[in-house]
Formats: C-alpha cells, structure tokens, sequence
C-alpha cells in the first residue's frame, strides 16, 4: 500500500453492490486484502450491506458508528439505479418541452424491434406528465419566440400541486443555445424542485430524441440515488466517498447522477478484469463474468469500449457507458423441459428459492446440473443451507428432480439430461461472445477469455471450448473482482459536445472539432481539480466521433490531424462492415474528451501480491490434491481429483 496509507493506520474499501449479494474488498493498513460477502438485502439483520460488510471487516459491532479515522476512503458500484429502471421504481418526473412537441419521445424513432407484431406494445414512457411551453430559439441562436415565463411557472406549479418533485428540461436546439432551459431551470429551482435535468447539462449532443430521453432517465434516477447515497455517506461520518460511473471512472458521491449509475457495479468487473489480466501480461481479452442472474460479456484489446447511444431496459439512453453485452443465463437460471426440447433461462430461482440444491425447494437450475454432474461437490462447499444455516447441499433432492425429468425424456440418463442442459446454457453465453467479438470483425481465438463472478469458473473452459480459445484466466478474487475493480479503478471526468463539422483532410486541423476538445478539456479537469485531484497528474485523452456523409453510424478514432484521423476510421469502419466509401466525405459528428487521475498504485501492488500468493515453500514443497471425486463427463464417469487453489506454489504445473 501506499506509505501515507500505512502510516494513518486507515483502511480502504471496495464495494459492489449487486442484485443478489454486496461484495466487500478492504486494503487493511498493513497491506493485505481481506474480503466479506453479504445479502444485499436483509433487512432483518442490517440496514445497508456495504455498511454492515464495512463494520465486520473494521470488526464494529452492529448499531455503532464507523470510525471515521480509521478510514481512508470508500469505493462504491451499485446496482440501485439499474434496478430501480428495471422495476420502473424511478421518482415521479415532469418534462417540459417546446410547444407541439409533447409527443417527440413517444413517437420517438418509429423502430419496430418486431417487424411482424400484430400487437404492437409501446416502451412505457418514465415521464408521468408533459407540460409545451411557448418560446422557440432558432438553429442559429435567433430568438423566434420569447420565453413565457409566466407559462412555465403555471406548469411547475401544477406540477408542485400533483407532488411532483423532479423535473425534465428538453428544447430545441439547447445542446447548442441553451439560454432558454437554463432560465427554466432557475425557476424550477426558485419554485423548491428538488431534481432538475436540463439536456444541455445532460447530453449536449445533437437530436432532441436522444437528448430529451437521457435527460427523463437523469430526473427519474437522480433523486433515489441521491437518498441511497445520503443514507450512507451519513453512517460514514464524513469518510471520501466515491462512486463508480458506467464509463469505468470513479467520482466523487456528490457528482453521480441517475444517467452515470446504470452500469455503475457491471463496469467494476471491467476494470478489475482489465487491470489484472494486464498485470499477468495479456493484452487481448474477452470478460466473462457469470453470476446468479446473468452473464456479462465484454470485448478489450487495448482500450475500454464505450457505446455512446444504448438502449438498457427498454429505454435508450446516450450517456457513455462501457460496452457489455448481457444474457439471462447465469447459475440460478431455471432448466425446463417441455416434452420436446431443454431451455434454460431466462427466469432465475434468484435468492429466493434458489436452486433445488439450496433446500428451500427451487426449481432446477444450471447449479443442481453442475451438482449433478460432481462438478460442484457438497463437501467442498459452504454449509450454509437449511433452516439452520448450517447443512450443505442437498445433492439428493437433485438427483431425484433429474431422474423424474428423466423418465419423461426418451431413454436418456439423469446424468445426460443434466449435461444436455449444461450444454444450452454453454451455447448461450458462446453466442453472447460471438456478438461482440466474431461478428464484429475480432478472431476470438486469440484471446484470453477471463473468467469471474460466482459461477464462472464452472463454465469458463467450456464457453472456451465451444469458441476454440486456448487460454483461460482466473485471479485469486475471481468471486470479488467486480468490487476488486473499484479499488483499481482511477478518478475520471468524461465530456461530451456535438461538433457538427466536415473533416477536410487538405487542412492541417479541423477548427469546430479542435475548438469543442479545447473546451471539454478545460471542464473535464476543473471537474477533477474540484475533487481535491493536482492537473499535474491527470493524463487527458480526446476521441472524435466520425461518420460519412449521408450516413448515421459514427465510429470513434483518436483526435488526430484529418489526414490520419481519416486512415484510422476508415481502418475501423473496414474491420467493422467489410467495405469502405473513400468518395465520401467525413463529418466529426462529437467531440468526447475523458480526463483521468490515477490514484490507484496502492491497490495495485496488493492485488499483485495477492495474486502471487502462492504456498509458501517455493517450488520443492509438492502439494497433494485434497481426493477424488466421481464426475460425469461428456457421456461418461470419470474419477476426478480435487485440489485447493491455496495450497499451489507459484508456478506449479497440474494436467487436467
């Protein structure tokens, strides 16, 4: 750790915290990596789990205060926005937009997922009312229509009456001329709104659409993030608190917005996976990180992937979030079997039931088929099942769910129909890998596929097998590595503006574009030299969004001359669609800069210790598998010998 961490004495902690379970890693002053996971919610035990994980590892009894001198700071991804989206449980939200565009984000882009549907449902807007104000600024900044602000007040003031809180700020032409909304704005404040989203603010980017519908996700989100983050930077008594944005960067707690928060925990197991796979010297990586829900998969070669323009739970969004491509198929996804043919997924047994195994009466999950298959033995578990919290798993109850599925499938063992399952939810995931990789243009088998959360590592060599890739990697807090990532993740500012400007490789620079990166840049490190961050260490990168005329799908390329930046994205574009249209001319639609502090070397060199903790003893000491097992492998039973991860030296070489 760093000496002045030392010295205090004072601990750090990571935390994620998930649907289903809050992990904790905590650097303790002496350097060495402690971990505690918990139950989300359990609110007959404690209030807040990243809370109660903090007391267990800083060993406070329950009810007490944290010490706040005893700790340095606290990392946080959390999945309170995502679920909130998901369960359509945001704040009641009122938008205000010019007059006849009460319907834009309705009508929205006429896509039709389904092309065939006879019955066409339309995405549930998140907005509860619409209020068309009159004033109109031109594309040019021309005044049209002046505000009438005797109007808008009459709409916040309904608004007040109904009980709504937070408001959504959405007029033409602001990304570019935003005077109107920022006075609206100011009376919404004056008037005691608690949460107002203003576009310009939210997502200066051209198309009033994509710009009013992440300004709605910001007033819907904001304000239950802003109470989940109030409730525990109060039990932190004044402790550095930081949240994990969807881009992969850390801010401070009171800069994280509902449009930042939607991959806030996800994005941790990014960085963690990124950073620890480079430490062990791969470059090239796909993450696969599975847990009890689903399963996230994720394409690196030499830098983060961000989508700009998403669409997450049915909403589309244009915040920059990490690039992750999700399946519902994880450990608790339910098998079935309807007489014909296995699927698994996408209902999870969850937490509760849990799978069959979990003695609570579940139904059949890809974790009772791995138990099935002795890939998951009992003895080596955690007992930690059954009314008492203390039985271990219920192989039994397993094993006869299989041979009554069994017996209705024709003539096939318990064992074949556990292993027939396996094999869909194996398939399903390699799909999910093929999208982001195969069919974009990447050979997949030379990467390292990295494997984490709770039920990778049960399914990783076979998602491997099924893709042709040779290497699999697996860190020691493999089961932690999403709240590991926040320890290593760096404090960051990420801007964004419309640019709008033809890209004229005659010229040495393009003005509109040099002139937006410029002014990014200023806003981006004032951001961070706000948080306490020296300009001296931060490292600023600018990416231009690039598209050709006539056409909507932009790539980004690093800020560069015309000339070379017009090489680089016509490279991408051939990579991406197999052709390129060299007669066309380049518009840089955006320009996007991300300021980064990196704070992270402390936490660095304990990871890296931690994963070089092997056995002591070196390489003379020969370690002795823990015993033998009876597995059920393609078709047949094998005897298997188990080892603990532990007890291996560095360096130690085993044959499966």
């Amino acid at each position: 750790p760093s000496p002045a961490a030392a010295q205090e004495g004072q601990w750090q902690f990571w935390v994620d915290r998930g649907g289903t379970f809050t992990d904790l890693v905590g650097l303790s002053p002496d350097g060495s990596l402690q971990t505690a996971k918990m139950l989300s919610e359990n609110p007959e035990a404690y209030r807040d789990a990243a809370v109660a994980g903090m007391r267990k590892l800083l060993g406070v009894p329950s009810g007490e205060p944290i010490p706040a001198d005893r700790v340095r700071c606290v990392k946080m991804g959390t999945t309170v926005a995502t679920n909130a989206l998901l369960e359509r449980k945001g704040d009641r939200v009122l938008l205000l937009v010019n007059r006849g565009f009460r319907d834009a984000l309705r009508i929205a882009g006429q896509s039709r997922p389904d092309i065939f549907a006879r019955h066409i449902v339309l995405p549930e807007m998140l907005y509860e009312r619409v209020e068309e104000i009159d004033g109109r600024l031109a594309v040019d900044g021309e005044e049209t229509a002046p505000l009438d602000e005797a109007q808008v007040l009459a709409a916040l003031q309904g608004a007040r009456d109904a009980g709504i809180e937070s408001v959504a700020v959405a007029l033409m032409h602001a990304y570019k001329h935003p005077r109107h909304e920022a006075r609206v704005k100011q009376l919404a404040a004056q008037m005691g709104f608690t949460q107002v989203s203003t576009s310009h603010e939210v997502s200066p980017l051209m198309k009033l659409v994509s710009r009013g519908d992440t300004t709605v996700v910001d007033a819907y989100l904001s304000p239950i993030l802003r109470r989940y983050v109030e409730q525990v930077a109060a039990e932190l008594n004044g402790v550095q608190l930081q949240f994990m944005m969807s881009s992969g960067g850390l801010t401070d707690a009171a800069l994280f917005q509902g449009k930042d928060a939607i991959l806030s925990g996800p994005a941790g197991g990014i960085v963690g996976s990124v950073r620890a796979a480079e430490a062990a010297g791969f470059a090239k990586l796909i993450t696969f990180d599975m847990g009890g829900t689903s399963t996230d998969v994720a394409h690196y070669d030499g830098e983060y992937e961000r989508a700009f323009e998403t669409l997450v739970a049915g909403v589309r969004m244009r915040a920059p979030m990490m690039q992750i491509h999700t399946v519902a198929a994880g450990g608790g996804s339910v098998c079935s079997y309807d007489g014909s043919r296995f699927t698994v997924g996408p209902e999870s047994a969850g937490a509760n039931p849990g799978p069959a195994a979990y003695r609570r009466g579940g139904p059949l999950t890809v974790t009772d088929c791995n138990v099935m298959l002795g890939k998951l033995q009992p003895d080596f578990f955690p007992s930690v099942f059954g009314p008492g919290n203390d039985q271990p798993l219920d192989a039994d109850a397993v094993r006869a769910q299989f041979e009554t599925l069994a017996e209705r499938g024709a003539g096939r063992t318990a064992q074949d129909v556990a292993e027939g399952f396996l094999t869909v939810a194996v398939e399903n995931m390699a799909n999910a890998i093929k999208k982001i990789s195969v069919q974009r243009g990447y050979d997949v088998t030379e990467y390292c596929l990295e494997t984490f959360g709770g039920a990778g590592g049960q399914h990783a060599c076979l998602v491997a097998d099924a893709l042709g890739m040779s290497t699999v990697y697996a860190h020691p807090l493999a089961g932690v590595l999403s709240a590991f990532g926040m320890g290593l993740a760096d404090v960051s500012a990420l801007r964004q503006k419309s640019v709008e400007a033809k890209l004229d490789t005659a010229l040495a620079t393009c003005e509109g574009a040099d002139a937006a990166v410029a002014e990014l840049t200023r806003a981006a490190l004032a951001e961070l030299v706000a948080q306490g961050g020296d300009e001296r260490q931060v490292r600023v990168t600018a990416q231009l969004l690039l598209r050709y005329d006539g056409t909507d799908t932009a790539l980004p390329v690093p800020n560069a001359p015309p000339a070379e930046a017009r090489e680089e994205f016509e490279r991408r574009y051939l990579s991406r669609f197999g052709f390129v249209m060299s007669e066309k001319a380049l518009i840089v639609e955006a320009a996007s800069v991300e300021a980064v502090l990196s704070e992270s070397e402390d936490a660095f060199a304990a990871s890296t210790r931690h994963a070089e903790m092997g056995a002591e003893g070196g390489a003379e000491a020969v370690p002795q598998a823990l015993g033998e097992v009876r597995t059920y492998v393609k078709g047949e039973q094998r005897a298997t010998q188990v080892w603990s991860r532990e007890a291996l030296p560095v360096g130690f070489r085993l044959d499966g």
